[in-house]
């Protein structure tokens, strides 16, 4: 992994989210999240991450124990395989509205919970996923997913990132939308009837420049692709980032002297932070919370090694900010991961 890039992790609430639809099922959880490399430990600590890896990893473990491409978080098992018939179907589509409502088209064939549609209105064109019958936690969830999965499909098409205008929640998922600002990097919202994403109508006619064969290596590399291939580079928070990953290991510099690295004045940064939702401190904090975790998945480093390439001067002050952070002990974190690593070798 580059050192100016560290991906961002997912917070256990996610975990506990897809976990939703094998929890009521006579279903031993504990063994799918130990085979996707997750303790289940995490699961009761509220703070804890799991890395993008780990998350992708369970997404596929579920697919298989549930035979369900929605993890049996709907009434009605999506079948396996329908998202790489959609991907198939819509390749060949020369523009993305047309591929939009080709495989929404499908969808609503093969989806009985909940009914997607591609609107045009005023210029902003929305995809919306409206319930058919009853909503509640897990197909809210379900609801959610096809939607992030639905945008990371169509930004891979035109292979360029689509500028969202909004992001629609069900309403019954408000407790748990805290990172989706981010995810999508676009302002989020609330409503009772629908879910989805709404961006200007302008990007339907750009063309698709995808084809079967660089599909094969796309459905390869599903789903865990489409959780980081399309995030704003260029955004001033992970602009911060990068800046500030290769500057861990000494005192973090100020947010002056990171404005002025920037060309901007603090009040500029200051406003433009706020505009993304982020604060200076948060971004310090996230970042070497993130990095933390992708440090402990290396055994070779010692909890001083990692302390000393953090930038904190004892390992006793960075134990107790990581479990400020995750909940958990950096030794807890790293025992529970390295005490499952000879299962996943072997299964």
């Amino acid at each position: 992994m580059s050192t100016s890039t560290t991906h961002h992790t997912i917070p256990i609430g996610q975990v506990h989210q897809i976990l939703q639809g094998v929890v009521h099922r006579d279903v031993d959880v504990n063994a799918l999240l130990l085979r996707a490399g997750i303790s289940p430990s995490l699961l009761d600590s509220p703070l804890s991450r799991v890395t993008q890896g780990q998350y992708a990893a369970l997404i596929m473990v579920l697919r298989r124990a549930t035979r369900d491409e929605l993890w049996g978080l709907s009434h009605h098992p999506l079948k396996l395989g329908s998202f790489a018939q959609v991907c198939r179907m819509v390749v060949h589509c020369q523009t993305l509205g047309e591929a939009l409502a080709t495989g929404l088209r499908f969808y609503h064939l093969m989806l009985e919970d909940f009914v997607p549609r591609l609107q045009v209105e005023q210029g902003l064109a929305s995809v919306r996923l409206v319930s058919r019958g009853r909503q509640d936690s897990r197909l809210a969830y379900a609801k959610r997913s096809f939607g992030f999965f639905t945008y990371g499909l169509a930004c891979w098409l035109v292979a360029r990132r689509i500028p969202l205008v909004d992001v629609v929640y069900p309403e019954i998922e408000a407790g748990f939308a805290s990172d989706a600002a981010r995810l999508f990097q676009a302002p989020l919202r609330f409503e009772r009837d629908w879910a989805g994403f709404r961006f200007e109508a302008s990007w339907l006619d750009l063309p698709v420049v995808q084809t079967p064969q660089s599909l094969d290596e796309f459905l390869h590399q599903a789903p865990a692709c489409l959780l980081v291939k399309y995030r704003d580079q260029t955004s001033l928070t992970e602009r911060i980032r990068r800046l500030l990953r290769r500057s861990l290991a000494q005192e973090l510099p100020s947010l002056e002297a990171v404005g002025q690295a920037l060309s901007m004045t603090p009040q500029t940064l200051r406003r433009r932070l706020r505009d993304e939702g982020q604060g200076y401190q948060a971004i310090k904090d996230d970042l070497r919370r993130d990095v933390a975790i992708e440090y402990l998945n290396q055994p070779e480093l010692t909890l001083l090694d990692i302390a000393n390439r953090l930038g904190f001067s004892e390992a006793s002050t960075f134990h107790r900010a990581f479990k400020g952070w995750t909940g958990v002990s950096p030794g807890v974190y790293r025992q529970t991961h390295l005490a499952i690593e000879p299962a996943l070798h072997t299964a």
